[in-house]
């Protein structure tokens, strides 16, 4: 399937267009082009120069107009490059064009972010998701594809399903497409399981969510000891993490890192790695982690948010929070209700962060001492279920501790040592 890397290093002219009839998710712009160069960096490449165009409309042929595309050409042979990355989805046609015209090989944004996944993928899950997502991509750029099958190398761009893949037809290829479907279908009962059970045990589910490089991999090493690699490229993770995190006394939680969100995120990832990400939709709380030593930082938090409301997860409460503190030097930092600044890398702002999340979720827990009679008993089931114990005795009493929500205290508070009516702000 995968295709190993033969090239690093690989020169890469990268090029926009910036149209007057786009919208700001469709153009492409300095700040874009950054972002994309960036990207090629991480797939192992290196940019060697950049043209951005400006035009009221795409040209339906060359995309960016044959005068542009010669320039480009010039600057391919000038750099030694064999490889054009646009900013933009093109289709296959402009490719086709674009690569006549520039004599070196086009890829497009979507395709460079599915090259960074399919090397970034560990899990079996997570190169289940890539595949997927790349024969949604390659299937429509068949005919393309299949025409210049011999540019296929082993350099960024080609890390797709494999030759022999790519030569069949397209019959096969659907009939991979629903194979794949179905096995990830099987990982999200899997996860509906586990989802049923963390319910049943009341573990609430904090997951964390954010730009590409926000630091939610540093975040999640840093609050529960974790021994995630946390480097500082994009998309380092994308398999989730999950971990038990004791937030206080009386609340653990299960806290989830998730894959980063980024401009222009292919549409066949978001469809792919819903098995993944289905998991907003079912937690109790988000982070939203927001590199804040980014210039960028407020227009990526709209991206992210974008997202989050695509995916369905925007009624669910969210702390932002507002990471890497320690490198921001704008005079007011971030503030407001719902956020916390901090520095995972130094540890400041950690313990607010916890009380944050403790104030959002722990409604009134309380651990409390209970000497249930004999002839309750049978409580001691429905205590089991519904409140988390912590252990028995048993005497001339049943004495329990128990970590308990106010709806279980209400109906033991006669039993319970020393119980006082819980406070409004409570409930």
């Amino acid at each position: 399937m995968e295709q190993t890397r033969q090239a690093a290093g690989e020169k890469a002219v990268l090029a926009g267009l910036d149209a007057a009839c786009f919208t700001k998710e469709e153009t492409a712009s300095e700040v874009s082009l950054t972002e994309l160069q960036a990207l090629l960096e991480t797939a192992g490449g290196e940019c060697v120069g950049k043209v951005l165009q400006s035009r009221p409309t795409p040209d339906p042929h060359s995309f960016v107009g044959q005068g542009k595309a010669e320039e480009i050409r010039d600057l391919v042979k000038e750099t030694g490059a064999k490889l054009v990355i646009f900013d933009n989805d093109l289709t296959p046609s402009q490719i086709k064009a674009l690569e006549g015209l520039t004599g070196a090989s086009v890829l497009d944004r979507s395709a460079l972010i599915l090259d960074i996944f399919a090397q970034r993928a560990k899990t079996r899950e997570g190169k289940l998701q890539v595949e997927l997502a790349q024969y949604q991509y390659y299937l429509p750029r068949l005919t393309v594809w299949n025409e210049t099958m011999g540019r296929l190398g082993g350099g960024i761009g080609t890390r797709g399903p494999g030759e022999t893949q790519l030569e069949t037809d397209k019959r096969h290829i659907r009939s991979r497409v629903a194979k794949l479907r179905q096995e990830l279908a099987e990982v999200r009962q899997v996860r509906g399981v586990q989802r049923r059970q963390r319910m049943k045990n009341n573990v609430p589910v904090v997951a964390l969510v954010g730009y590409t490089n926000a630091g939610k991999s540093t975040l999640l090493n840093a609050l529960t000891g974790a021994d995630i690699p946390a480097n500082n490229r994009l998309f380092d993770t994308l398999d989730t993490t999950t971990r038990l995190l004791t937030v206080s006394d009386t609340l653990d939680v299960v806290i989830s890192d998730t894959v980063g969100f980024i401009r222009k995120l292919p549409h066949q990832l978001i469809d792919a790695f819903k098995a993944t990400l289905e998991e907003l939709e079912y937690a109790d709380l988000l982070l939203h982690v927001i590199d804040i030593s980014n210039p960028e930082w407020i227009a990526q938090a709209e991206v992210v948010d974008q997202l989050i409301h695509d995916l369905g997860a925007e009624g669910i409460p969210c702390i932002r929070v507002y990471n890497k503190s320690d490198l921001f030097y704008g005079d007011i930092r971030p503030h407001g209700e719902r956020a916390v600044n901090l520095s995972a890398r130094t540890g400041e702002g950690l313990d607010e962060l916890l009380r944050a999340i403790d104030a959002e979720l722990d409604k009134g827990t309380r651990r409390v001492t209970i000497h249930l009679p004999y002839d309750k008993g049978g409580w001691l089931d429905s205590l089991y279920r519904e409140a988390k114990v912590e252990s028995v005795e048993y005497g001339e009493t049943i004495d329990i501790v128990a970590v308990c929500t106010p709806r279980v205290l209400g109906r033991v508070k006669d039993y319970v040592e020393g119980y006082t009516e819980p406070k409004e702000d409570w409930e």
